[in-house]
């Protein structure tokens, strides 16, 4: 089967994380391999407990994964400080080897600290200039630049070209964070943005950003070019809400 590496933290409940991550690669047909940074207690309410993994133990998980069989891409998730983002960063391969996709996890969802301000300066400094792919929502792209959260599709624009300045080969900025009828995300890439649309479901589900991800990982895998593998992926994650998965 061909592999997708996941470097992320580990959510007893299983809706977002590692679990999240694996579940999804194996929808796709993927097999998963995993470098965790991070125990977590929490559930859909809060999260209650973060332990952290020792960087040099994440590093060593990495390398033994990458040791282990070929990988055909990486994905991401959280890393929790910044001495593990700069073991991460020392550790994955380039992405003209291997497709990166990074989803910056910065908060749960219940607003718990995921990544401290040292790991997103270095996150910013270290990682995004290595990535194929970011995939930030609205409130995430406006903490990594600094700013206010983006109102209009103008605001947008400027912080999706802002985030790509910073070095990821591509940027997924994520709609659900906005309003209207279609959730509506925007790809920006060389040739230009490309938007993602799809009706906006009224219901909530812990994880979505994993599994966008993941899926995206997932696809580029397997060969699929990076708007395909956008594409599917967020058809996935739509499926998910429908089904409250």
């Amino acid at each position: 089967m061909t592999a997708v590496l996941v470097i992320a933290g580990s959510d007893p409940s299983g809706g977002a994380g590692l679990v999240r991550d694996v579940r999804t690669l194996g929808q796709f047909g993927v097999q998963a391999l995993c470098a965790v940074t991070a125990v977590t207690a929490q559930s859909d309410a809060a999260v209650s407990a973060v332990h952290l993994i020792p960087p040099e133990l994440v590093s060593a998980q990495i390398r033994a994964a990458l040791a282990s069989r070929r990988v055909a891409a990486v994905k991401l998730g959280m890393l929790g400080t910044r001495a593990t983002v700069l073991a991460v960063a020392a550790s994955i391969p380039p992405r003209t080897a291997v497709p990166l996709v990074l989803d910056p996890v910065l908060a749960a969802s219940s607003g718990a600290e995921l990544l401290d301000a040292a790991g997103r300066a270095a996150l910013l400094e270290t990682l995004l200039p290595r990535v194929t792919l970011l995939t930030p929502n609205i409130p995430e792209a406006a903490a990594l630049l600094g700013t206010s959260r983006a109102r209009t599709d103008e605001e947008l624009l400027r912080q999706g070209q802002a985030l790509r300045a910073l070095g990821p080969e591509a940027v997924l900025l994520k709609g659900g964070h906005a309003s209207g009828t279609d959730s509506t995300d925007m790809l920006f890439e060389t040739q230009g943005v490309h938007r993602l649309t799809a009706p906006r479901v009224a219901a909530t589900c812990r994880g979505t950003g994993c599994a966008l991800a993941a899926a995206i990982a997932a696809g580029l895998a397997l060969g699929l070019e990076l708007r395909a593998a956008c594409a599917r992926a967020k058809q996935h994650v739509l499926g998910l809400l429908q089904h409250h998965d």
